[in-house]
């Protein structure tokens, strides 16, 4: 079928599916600004910080300071809380003690209690210089976001080794006008396509893979589960449609003219102008023949987060990035699970939910209500 009927039918320009980068052929498209794409972080990255008990105590003699920190790090030292600041100025101005020092965890602390006599006989500690123990709470790991950092500082200070690109993705600014113009005119694709396959019969589910070397679509698809087969999901069938575009595949889609595929300039290689927060794409990985795997070094956008299943299947296939305009109940990327941030596979990669959310939530929406009328 040609591009031009493929177009036609997803009311998308036929440009937009030729192999020449996409800025040569037409001005970009104005972007819509109500959308962020949000990172999705792993937990460690976006939870609260875990706290733990220790005791404190105000320094009541400054001359003391150098001193008690040298002992209690011997006496009392804090194991596997390097990132703790051992010594913090009280909040309050005016303090006839500016300066407040943990003791030790609430864990080590003497079994009769904590207080200076008990500290004294405890240990090889001379308390000179130290004022009445008192309970605080401390982050017993290391802030990993800024969020956390803050979280954690409120409660004691503690060092903080900032991932400037995980912080800029947190704020929805790390894509330029252009990537998010990109971005836009990408899930758009998958909106459509996933109206065509809803039209038919399928799922309201669509899928776009990119790449981003050259901005061009290789794959757009949609759910195809409808009469055909039951594992066909929207992200299944572009994954299966990128095989084919380089010579393999497991099925042919001639039923539905809006799945198709394009070949490949070449083998895509990364570039240092895309941006990344977190952990990066394991770009290394090949197949027998030593060319980069299915979609090594490619992105995807779906309109829905996908599910275990469809999560999985990317993690085999080597994808770059994933973007999602709108959550699902049992998705797997942040919703129920977050496969790709498991740390026991062998291959991770980013994902950012958000874009053109809210067409997305709309497009999800009309299908439950559809099927809850029929």
């Amino acid at each position: 079928m040609s591009l031009n009927i493929v177009s036609d039918r997803l009311g998308y320009p036929a440009e937009y599916f030729k192999m020449e980068p996409l800025p040569k052929r037409r001005k970009e498209t104005e972007c819509d600004d109500s959308w962020v794409a949000y990172p999705v972080l792993s937990n460690e990255q976006s939870l609260d910080p875990e706290l733990i008990d220790a005791f404190a105590a105000p320094i009541t003699d400054k001359k003391e300071t150098s001193r008690l920190i040298k002992e209690l790090a011997t006496v009392y030292p804090l194991r596997g809380l390097q990132h703790i600041k051992r010594v913090r100025a009280r909040k309050e101005k005016g303090s006839t003690h500016p300066l407040e020092v943990i003791v030790c965890l609430a864990s080590d602390a003497p079994d009769r209690g904590m207080d200076i006599f008990d500290l004294s006989s405890a240990g090889r500690l001379n308390c000179s210089g130290l004022g009445v123990p008192f309970l605080v709470k401390i982050p017993a790991c290391p802030p990993l976001t800024r969020p956390q950092f803050e979280q954690a500082s409120k409660h004691w200070p503690t060092s903080f080794h900032e991932d400037k690109q995980v912080t800029v993705a947190l704020k929805g600014q790390l894509f330029s006008p252009h990537q998010k113009s990109k971005m836009q005119e990408y899930m758009m694709a998958a909106v459509a396509a996933a109206k065509q396959g809803w039209e038919r019969g399928m799922e309201g589910v669509g899928a776009v893979v990119v790449d981003p070397e050259s901005e061009k679509i290789l794959a757009i698809g949609h759910d195809c589960r409808t009469g055909s087969h039951p594992l066909h999901h929207a992200v299944m069938v572009c994954i299966d449609l990128v095989a084919c575009g380089q010579g393999g595949g497991a099925y042919t889609y001639d039923k539905y003219p809006a799945c198709q595929f394009v070949l490949p300039d070449s083998s895509p290689s990364p570039r240092k102008d895309i941006p990344v927060c977190g952990n990066q794409p394991d770009q290394a990985s090949t197949g027998e023949s030593g060319h980069p795997y299915i979609c090594t070094g490619y992105d995807l956008y779906v309109t829905r987060e996908p599910c275990v299943m469809c999560a999985m299947a990317l993690v085999h296939s080597r994808i770059g990035r994933v973007f999602y305009g709108t959550a699902s109940i049992d998705g797997a990327f942040g919703s129920k699970f977050k496969i790709h941030a498991k740390k026991d596979l062998n291959h991770r990669f980013e994902v950012f939910q958000g874009v053109l959310g809210q067409q997305c939530e709309d497009l999800n929406r009309q299908v439950n209500l559809v099927k809850m009328n029929s």
